[in-house]
């Protein structure tokens, strides 16, 4: 009898994929029909014609302002970038010895880690996917090195996890474990025919060789008892040292723990394993766009007002050393200044126009680098790189240098948090925000209080030319505030990461500006 077929819709086609691959296979497919949340662009766009005679001013020298300025420059248009900051980057900033920072009525902060130590405080890694970002890092020569985002080696801490409550874990133990088990349960389920799915006989096979692999099930009884990716309880090592292997942990335990809060063994995009960092710091990337742009950039001016007619804008600014007062004039504007600071300025847009800069929220976002003088994880625990997982509230995220392997000191990143804890720890001051991330680290690493020596923290809600860390669009703002943002009004454009989907990335911001010089480049010369 012939077997009766029929196509597959695409959403029913995604839901096998997921099902079938997991989340990977599922965003290789929307990558491949072009639906995905990838970084979409990998170098600018070619645009024809020349930008001569016009001139364009740029407000703010973040990623996306920078971005633009020096595109259009290539173009041949007149580019004044104005930056109320004595410095270039905008959030994309590292913190070293002598760097400042004083937050909205905090006290002033001066970095004093030791020479060649840093946090990077604001981005701090480029994931392999974001082509728009590694493209300025190749144009610019700017040397990359593997920041360790994902490391089976390092310790997963949970204080609320049941019979694993304060215990330390290492994520290859959790990892192994919970698919060991899992494996177990279903091969027996196959072996047993209690699958309410169907499986051909030749399915079932396949499966179960699959199962047995992936859990490291002993292939007479599908028993999983272990794996020495775990770790071992002895290594083994010379000569009549064959090791002892671990114990696994019990699956009851695993469940009872809800380990799956803070841990998953498969990330979600685009948190690959293996992402990039600039060597020395993640402001190589703004410093590489502010030396080609030298004097385009005039620093301490911040803007008051924003001004347009039909013919030309004009930008009322502040001198922030002096108070003086002065304007600027150009044909066209881009302006690539958060929304959050943005509806702050004065300025003769739309009330539509207006309404949809107030439509999207900003993430409260924080994050400490504490200074070791001795590389306690790498000595004591073996950890090279990559984050600590944990419950404990307010912390998130412990994270572990990618860099200056074996040498004497590190900087860790403390804590780095979102939302309500964001909001609660930024009302510390500097040095208890630095007691509040050694209390929490010392329950896992018990050099952690010894070993520390001094820090730098930043609430990006409290930075004044930022107010957040990145914006938060819901799906009412996409749809009606995001595509009035996008057009633009008159002769001022927008760019930053903020329009776009990749937002908090450096790439959301460079390939925003990417699309807006385009945008503007058609209207200039139209």
């Amino acid at each position: 009898m012939k077997r009766l077929t029929r196509s597959l819709t695409r959403r029913e086609f995604l839901h096998r994929a997921a099902a079938v691959g997991g989340s990977a296979l599922l965003l290789n497919t929307m990558n491949a029909w072009g639906m995905g949340i990838a970084s979409r662009a990998g170098t600018p766009p070619a645009l024809s014609g020349s930008g001569k005679g016009k001139k364009v001013v740029v407000l703010g020298a973040g990623l996306a302002g920078m971005t633009a300025a020096y595109e259009l420059a290539k173009l041949g248009y007149q580019v004044e970038v104005l930056e109320a900051r004595s410095f270039a980057g905008g959030r994309c900033q590292t913190a070293r010895k002598g760097f400042s920072l004083q937050e909205l009525g905090g006290e002033m902060q001066t970095c004093r880690f030791d020479e060649g130590n840093y946090i990077n405080h604001g981005p701090w890694r480029i994931p392999l996917d974001h082509q728009s970002t590694l493209y300025y890092t190749r144009q610019f020569d700017i040397p990359l090195e593997v920041m360790v985002n994902d490391n089976d080696h390092a310790w997963v801490y949970m204080e609320d996890a049941g019979p694993l409550s304060k215990q330390r874990l290492r994520a290859a133990q959790v990892k192994a474990d919970m698919r060991g088990h899992v494996a177990e349960l279903l091969a027996k389920s196959v072996q047993a025919k209690r699958l309410d799915a169907s499986l051909t006989p030749d399915d079932q096979r396949l499966l179960l060789d699959y199962l047995e692999h992936e859990g490291a099930l002993r292939k007479t009884d599908l028993v999983y008892r272990g794996r020495n990716g775990r770790g071992w309880a002895v290594p083994p090592g010379a000569g009549l040292n064959p090791g002892k292997p671990s114990d696994p942990l019990g699956f009851h335990e695993l469940l009872a723990s809800k380990v799956g809060k803070v841990y998953s063994a498969v990330q979600e995009f685009p948190m690959h394993a293996t992402m990039f960092q600039p060597v020395g710091g993640m402001d190589r990337i703004a410093q590489g766009f502010a030396k080609r742009l030298g004097k385009k950039i005039r620093y301490g001016t911040e803007v008051q007002s924003i001004r347009q007619s039909p013919d030309g804008v004009t930008i009322a600014v502040k001198d922030v050393k002096s108070g003086k007062l002065s304007q600027v004039k150009a044909d066209w504007c881009l302006c690539a200044m958060p929304l959050s600071v943005l509806r702050t300025v004065d300025s003769d847009f739309s009330d539509n126009f207006k309404a949809a800069m107030k439509s999207v929220s900003y993430a409260p976002v924080g994050k400490i680098g504490l200074q070791m003088k001795r590389r306690f994880w790498e000595e004591d625990d073996q950890i090279y790189g990559g984050h600590v997982l944990t419950d404990m509230k307010g912390i998130n995220t412990i994270s572990l240098p990618s860099s200056g392997w074996q040498t004497k000191k590190g900087v860790v990143l403390g804590y780095y948090h979102y939302a309500l804890d964001a909001i609660e720890v930024s009302a510390l001051s500097p040095a208890e925000r630095a007691e509040f991330a050694v209390a929490a680290g010392e329950k896992i690493f018990p050099a952690y209080r010894d070993a520390y020596e001094n820090a730098f923290s930043v609430a990006w809600h409290r930075v004044q030319y930022n107010l957040g860390g990145w914006a938060e669009w819901d799906e009412a703002g996409r749809e009606k505030a995001y595509p009035t943002l996008l057009a633009g009004e008159g002769r001022v454009m927008l760019a930053g990461e903020h329009l776009s989907y990749l937002t908090g990335w450096q790439a959301g911001a460079i390939e925003s500006a990417w699309q807006q010089i385009e945008q503007l480049h058609r209207k200039a010369n139209a």
